[in-house]
């Protein structure tokens, strides 16, 4: 009893100590009416493809069948962003960011013929390299809490139109070239001696079909046609691990 006891005494001395005040590091950076600022970050990407299920497809010969294909990104896969950030202070736990930035990555999207099998009897795959590169300016509206010694927790929720940079005449699947994603985030201000440091984990969710689906007529491979045809709608999801310098 007497060891759990100094136990919790310990605990107590330690949460009470670290609820003490200490000396603030850039004590009026928060008071400037408008900043400037640049960041970096690592994110993941993933894309929902909604399948239209069997197709019939004619063949050169005038011919019909039946074929099912399916299509999904089957992982979630590792981009990198930057950008630079303009922040309005509305008031003192309000403030409006508007951040341009660069999201470049790369999806990989499987194929599963069901229709025709291999010779192991499995659904014939095939595979496509999907790479992006958008230009993004998100509109982000920031609610902080008190700044506490040399850190202020905050939430935000904003809208981010992107332009979509990739895409290929021959590739299976395309993109629209515009799509906008609503974005809902957490963070903490961090306030060092020489600079603001925020790590801010946000994740993006697009709120438009951004499906090509005018792109089948490009192709020229028509053996490709049935696995672009096998979709007909898409919505991108983003995971955003960004570190904010300001």
């Amino acid at each position: 009893m007497r060891q759990l006891a100094l136990f919790i005494a310990g605990v107590c001395a330690t949460v009470a100590t670290a609820q003490e005040r200490t000396v603030e590091n850039r004590p009026y950076t928060d008071l400037r009416r408008f900043h400037f600022g640049v960041f970096v970050g690592a994110h993941l990407q993933d894309i929902e493809l909604n399948n239209i299920g069997p197709q019939t497809v004619t063949a050169e010969d005038g011919t019909t069948r039946q074929v099912l294909i399916t299509a999904d990104q089957d992982r979630w896969d590792p981009g990198f962003t930057v950008g630079v950030l303009g922040e309005l202070r509305l008031n003192t736990y309000l403030q409006l960011r508007l951040a341009p930035a660069m999201y470049f990555g790369n999806r990989h999207i499987t194929y599963l013929n069901h229709t025709d099998k291999g010779p192991d009897e499995q659904p014939i795959t095939m595979r496509q390299d999907l790479k992006t590169a958008y230009i993004a300016a998100a509109v982000e509206l920031i609610a902080a809490g008190p700044r506490f010694n040399n850190h202020r927790p905050y939430v935000l929720a904003g809208i981010n139109p992107m332009i979509n940079l990739s895409g290929k005449d021959d590739d299976i699947l395309k993109l629209k070239r515009v799509d906008t994603f609503l974005e809902l985030g957490i963070g903490c201000d961090f306030y060092l001696p020489f600079f603001k440091l925020r790590p801010e984990l946000k994740f993006m969710y697009s709120l438009t079909n951004s499906f090509d689906s005018k792109h089948v007529n490009n192709l020229r491979d028509a053996n490709l046609l049935p696995y672009a045809k096998s979709i007909n709608e898409s919505r991108t999801k983003i995971i955003a691990l960004t570190f904010y310098f300001e």
